[in-house]
C-alpha cells in the first residue's frame, strides 16, 4: 500500500496523530478509534483496523486485498498481524517470549483444533520474518516500557489471556467477563487459556492503570490495573507488538 502522494519505497513517514490530552505524561489517553470485531475469531483483525485507522491508513479495499495476499484465515496469530502491519508500511516491533509455536499450548482447547495444521505455517513465518522485513524480537517488556511507548503517541497490540483479566470500570457482575469474544459462551470462570487481542492506548500512573480498546465490545472506555496486565500477559507467554508509524514499505528498528 502506498501512502497518499508518496511513491512506493519512499522514506517519508506518517506521524502518529496529535493527542492534545497528553500534555501530562502521568496520564496519557490516545484517541484510538474503536472497531468492533464481527466474529469470535477476528479480534486480531479488528485491532489491526484500529491501528491503521489511528494512523490514517485504513481503506477497506486495501485491507481486504492484504488479507488475501497474506492468505489470512480464521486462525490469526500475532505473527500474522506483524506481517499485516509490515504490508502497510507500519513501523513495528513484535516482542515475544517464544520465537515460533509453543508446543506447550498444543493441548489447550483454544489452540487444539488448529494447532497441528498451523504449526508449520506459523513457524515458517517466524523463520522468514527477518528476510521479509518483519521485526520479531525475543524479549521481555516492562510496564515502564509500555508507558514510555504510549507517551510518545504510539500504540500496542497485545495478546492477553482473557480468563484472568477484569475491567475496573465494569459492574461487578460482568467485570470478569468483559473480554468475552462475540458469539462465545462465558469462560470467565474457566482455568483454560483464552486468547484475545486488545489495543493499548493509554495509562494513568496515579492509579497504576492502562487503558485499552476491546474489539469485543462497542464501548472503548476500559482500563485495567498494571498488575492485572502482568497476570494476563507476562505470565502467559508474552506476545506484544509495538506500533509506531507508517513508512511506506520500509521497517526500521526504533
Amino acid at each position: 500500500m502506498k501512502n497518499p502522494g508518496q511513491p512506493e519505497g519512499g522514506k517519508g513517514a506518517v506521524q502518529p496523530p496529535s493527542n492534545q490530552d497528553n500534555d501530562n505524561r502521568d496520564h496519557v489517553q490516545l484517541k484510538v478509534p474503536l472497531i468492533q470485531q464481527s466474529f469470535h475469531w477476528d479480534c486480531g483483525l479488528a485491532c489491526a483496523r484500529m491501528v491503521l485507522q489511528y494512523l490514517k491508513l485504513l481503506r477497506e479495499e486495501d485491507f481486504q486485498n492484504a488479507i488475501q495476499k497474506l492468505h489470512l484465515t480464521k486462525s490469526i496469530w500475532t505473527i500474522d498481524l506483524a506481517y499485516l502491519m509490515h504490508h502497510f508500511g507500519v513501523q513495528h516491533r513484535f516482542c515475544t517470549q517464544t520465537l515460533g509455536v509453543d508446543k506447550g499450548y498444543k493441548n489447550q482447547s483454544f489452540y487444539r483444533k488448529h494447532f497441528d495444521a498451523e504449526e508449520n505455517r506459523v513457524n515458517q513465518l517466524f523463520a522468514q520474518a527477518k528476510s521479509r522485513g518483519v521485526h520479531v524480537e525475543k524479549c521481555t517488556v516492562t510496564i515502564q516500557d509500555l508507558q514510555d511507548h504510549l507517551s510518545q503517541g504510539h500504540v500496542a497490540i497485545v495478546l492477553v489471556n482473557a480468563v484472568v483479566l477484569l475491567c475496573d470500570l465494569c459492574p461487578s457482575r460482568v467485570k470478569y467477563c468483559c473480554f468475552l469474544p462475540i458469539g462465545q459462551k462465558c469462560f470467565c470462570r474457566s482455568s483454560d487459556y483464552q486468547g484475545h487481542f486488545i489495543v493499548l492506548c493509554g495509562y494513568n500512573k496515579s492509579s497504576g492503570s492502562l487503558f485499552y480498546n476491546n474489539p469485543g465490545y462497542a464501548d472503548s472506555k476500559y482500563w485495567l490495573h498494571n498488575m492485572l496486565l502482568y497476570m494476563a500477559v507476562f505470565l502467559f507467554c508474552l506476545t506484544l507488538m509495538y506500533l509506531v508509524r507508517a513508512v511506506s514499505y520500509k521497517c526500521d528498528k526504533f
